[in-house]
């Protein structure tokens, strides 16, 4: 017996925000860049596991008023795009399902093999052309989760702040100032 599938056909000119209301939900990711679409297939649940430990430590250590949303949606010229974590700050709207890059503190993205170079060059272009002043790409290794951690530069480019490994507690300032402990965190 066949199976339904769903029939689309891509519109005449870019693909806009509104248009992702009518493909299918199936898990997938999709992002709007420069007016194209990009389909990621749903993460594994170890992907997800990270994103909650991380989200979860994020949480605990933010002062009143930030929220660290995962998957929320992201306006960036030309585009959408819906990193893993999402610190928005005091006063950001609620119930929106796309946030705009001046509520946001802090964007991170938790690689996996379908998002790699989208997560190390792609993305991190867009954000700090939207201006979002810090990214933190997160790699997944055999000792543990390595973050990789970004402040905007001058000229709408992250420069690294540095390097968190999986080995002991550390203190960061960005987006506030907190300890974390990635030793405890999934491998």
């Amino acid at each position: 017996m066949a199976q339904p599938t769903h029939q689309w056909q891509p519109p005449e000119r870019g693909w806009r925000e509104q248009d992702l209301s009518d493909l299918p939900e199936n898990g997938n990711r999709y992002e709007i860049i420069d007016g194209s679409l990009h389909v990621t297939p749903p993460a594994s649940p170890e992907h997800h596991e990270l994103a909650d430990e991380i989200r979860m430590a994020l949480r605990q250590a933010a002062p009143a008023g930030w929220r660290v949303i995962r998957e929320i949606g992201v306006h960036v010229s030309g585009g959408n795009l819906i990193p893993d974590l999402t610190a928005l700050r005091p006063g950001a709207p609620r119930g929106r399902m796309w946030a705009e890059p001046v509520d946001i503190g802090l964007v991170l993205e938790v690689e996996s093999t379908a998002s790699r170079r989208h997560d190390r060059f792609t993305k991190p272009a867009l954000y700090a052309e939207a201006g979002i002043p810090h990214y933190w790409r997160v790699e997944r290794g055999n000792f543990g989760p390595v973050i990789y951690r970004y402040r905007l530069g001058e000229g709408e480019h992250y420069e690294l702040l540095g390097t968190l490994g999986p080995e002991d507690p550390v203190n960061v300032d960005e987006p506030w100032p907190m300890k974390l402990d990635p030793s405890a965190w999934p491998r």
